[in-house]
């Protein structure tokens, strides 16, 4: 009898045992996955601040750009400053507004390159083909939902037409925007000058800044090509808002 309660005692003791090492193999998991958890919550802390420090410093190169493509397209047609600086007042307030924002909806985006567009038409000669075209469905949930970076848009339209020969009859620049599908995209083409386009110094700013900001914001939810068929140049970017925003409410963003 005290035999049994013995095996008894040394069998309980030994299942106490596992049960007390199991509970801390547990704890110590748990504590492992904690630390991992708080390492890539820091990880992730960090690489935000890094992008937005490096959004900081490629706006910081763009907005000035622009601001001195606007003005001088103005100077050099007088005649029509007054249309134009109507516009270029849309454009200031939405760059000193709405570009601080982190994103701003579809719609405000369109309607700011709408309004760098007809800033840049004063450039250009009468018999010049310019088309614009906008298919959105408006009904989409995300179009007014504040998803996209703001002045997206300015690269693509300010390379046509700087590219474009302006007054030539048989040049042209197409801009078509489009909002369906919860995507963003815009095609932006024009038949190449065959004047020889001067590099200014500190310019090429454009190119790098839009592909940085695409990689640093949306990474895998965009695509951008860029390419020339015969004598026409294509540009042509599509934003996957409904992916994006759903990568961001997975990561808690």
């Amino acid at each position: 009898m005290q035999e049994n309660n013995t095996i008894t005692f040394i069998f309980l003791a030994i299942i106490l045992l596992l049960v007390a090492i199991i509970c801390l193999m547990v704890y110590q998991l748990m504590q492992v996955k904690k630390s991992k958890e708080d390492a890539e919550e820091s990880f992730y802390a960090l690489e935000r601040k890094v992008n937005d420090l490096q959004l900081e410093t490629l706006e910081s190169k763009l907005n000035p750009h622009l601001f001195k493509n606007i003005l001088n397209s103005i100077q050099s047609h007088a005649y029509q400053t007054y249309f134009a600086l109507d516009k270029l007042a849309n454009v200031l307030d939405y760059i000193l507004y709405e570009s601080k924002k982190k994103f701003v909806t579809a719609k405000e985006e369109i309607d700011f390159a709408l309004n760098l567009i007809e800033i840049n038409k004063i450039k250009i000669s009468p018999l010049f083909e310019l088309k614009i075209k906008t298919n959105i469905n408006k009904e989409d949930k995300l179009y007014e939902q504040p998803l996209l970076a703001p002045l997206i848009s300015i690269d693509l339209i300010e390379n046509a037409f700087k590219h474009a020969d302006l007054q030539s009859a048989d040049a042209f620049i197409s801009v078509v925007f489009e909002f369906k599908d919860n995507a963003f995209s815009m095609t932006v083409s024009n038949k190449i000058s065959d004047k020889k386009v001067l590099k200014k110094e500190r310019s090429g700013y454009g190119h790098a800044t839009l592909e940085h900001r695409l990689k640093i914001i949306y990474k895998n939810n965009f695509k951008l090509d860029r390419f020339v068929e015969n004598d026409i140049y294509i540009a042509h970017l599509k934003i996957d808002l409904l992916e994006y925003k759903t990568e961001m409410l997975a990561a808690g963003r």
